[in-house]
């Protein structure tokens, strides 16, 4: 394969198990990973010289057949512009969370002096760290459970130039103190496990064997556990004022806003992604 095109069309080829316009996408990302071919090097045919190194594309193809997701073959993704590692360790950013993350640079765009965020499950550290780069008058604090997660989320914040204070912390069996001795938050941000096992068999393969089950799954019969134990956090560790938005499963929209209201928040607002989905909860503690 001595040209972009043709190299793009022997990969796109191989592609079985995805959509047509999916498997283009990820042909792409590829090519723009492994040889530096952008989408208009495809287009114009541009010659790749002959001592120029490839992949075992047979192999990336097959890893890609068996569902495997290609953000782990590649060893990033993209999140609001910038480049994150990601791993089986963590959930893989969502263009969805990328909406949560601009909520809050939004209501803290304006500079205040000892405004501090709390990201909850942090994961990969995406929101973390781009609330730290976004917002760099801001604390930015994150949490996880998993070792392997915050090892990523680490080298994501070392590899990005991102001031986060992470730590180990277990949000449904908080531990005192609190890592970094704070004991109230301006902000807190989470995208918790909210997916429930019933709604599994209509998952992907690609999200289902790939990703952390623990970052993803709750029981079905308390599907607001994380939200429930992030509302009662916020109770005795917002300020005045305080905000928190979580992202939230589409099916239980105002029974997440309930959770809540029934803990005296006020102003809690049920909010759309593009999809037009209920995707986020915003609620200020007062």
């Amino acid at each position: 394969m001595t040209s972009a095109r043709q190299l793009y069309q022997y990969i796109l080829k191989g592609i079985k198990v995805y959509p047509e316009k999916e498997a283009q996408a990820i042909t792409f990302m590829l090519l723009e990973h492994f040889m530096r071919l952008r989408n208009i090097d495809v287009l114009v045919d541009r010659p790749v010289p002959e001592t120029t190194a490839q992949p075992d594309w047979t192999s990336i193809i097959e890893r890609l057949n068996n569902n495997e997701p290609v953000q782990h073959i590649i060893g990033s993704t993209e999140f609001c512009g910038l480049e994150f590692r990601v791993s089986s360790s963590v959930l893989i950013p969502r263009p969805e969370t990328e909406e949560l993350v601009r909520m809050v640079t939004r209501d803290y765009a304006e500079p205040d002096k000892n405004i501090s965020i709390l990201d909850i499950g942090t994961g990969s550290g995406c929101i973390a760290i781009v609330l730290a780069r976004f917002l760099p008058h801001v604390s930015v604090h994150a949490w996880d459970v998993s070792d392997e997660a915050l090892e990523v989320a680490k080298e994501n914040a070392r590899q990005l130039i991102a001031d986060v204070t992470f730590a180990k912390q277990d949000m449904l069996n908080v531990t005192f103190p609190l890592p970094g001795n704070i004991v109230q938050f301006d902000c807190l941000v989470s995208n918790p496990p909210y997916v429930t096992y019933s709604e599994a068999e209509n998952m992907r393969p690609n999200v289902l064997r790939f990703e952390p089950h623990e970052a993803l799954f709750v029981e079905d019969n308390d599907p607001l556990l994380f939200y429930k134990a992030i509302a009662d956090f916020g109770i005795h560790h917002l300020k005045h004022g305080g905000k928190c938005y979580v992202e939230i499963n589409e099916h239980f929209g105002a029974e997440t806003k309930k959770v809540f209201e029934e803990r005296n928040y006020k102003n809690v607002e049920i909010l759309r992604d593009i999809h037009g989905k209920d995707r986020f909860v915003r609620a200020i503690w007062k």
